[in-house]
């Protein structure tokens, strides 16, 4: 059986404000998350990649400064279709000061109530593992670059 879930965290030299506008302000999730830039619609996030298309993000839960949720359709499956348990993955993001600035722990979840094949759920699992890494790498480099 596929994996359900991905988990990740890393530690921003930034306070806890400043990151939880890095992480769920369109104008700032558009360039480290998606690169060709986001825009926000209530509480739908259009994200935009140059090679993976655009993605809409429907924001689950927002608890400034600390909780920030969204659901986003899984590859595969249309994009324009609402997002529901089955056919989309849970994005959750917690953030915790530390004494050197801000802990944020990434969890996404849901890929194994995906109502794709075992080895599409498998794909996308590793493929959004791999992806993690790559943007949560970005934003710290991201955060490092804006004025705090």
């Amino acid at each position: 059986m596929p994996a359900d879930s991905i988990e990740r965290e890393i530690v921003i030299a930034a306070p806890v404000e400043r990151v939880w506008e890095l992480v769920t302000q369109p104008e700032h999730m558009g360039r480290w998350f998606g690169d060709a830039g986001a825009e926000a619609d209530g509480d739908v996030i259009s994200m935009r990649w140059e090679e993976h298309g655009t993605a809409q993000l429907h924001v689950q839960r927002r608890e400034p400064p600390r909780r920030f949720a969204y659901r986003w359709v899984a590859n595969g499956i249309p994009a324009d279709a609402p997002p529901v348990e089955g056919n989309s993955t849970l994005v959750e993001f917690t953030l915790e000061p530390t004494d050197t600035g801000t802990r944020l722990r990434v969890v996404e979840s849901g890929f194994a109530s995906l109502d794709v094949s075992p080895e599409a759920q498998a794909q996308l699992h590793a493929g959004n593992t791999e992806g993690w890494q790559i943007e949560l790498g970005h934003l710290e480099r991201y955060a490092q670059t804006v004025a705090v």
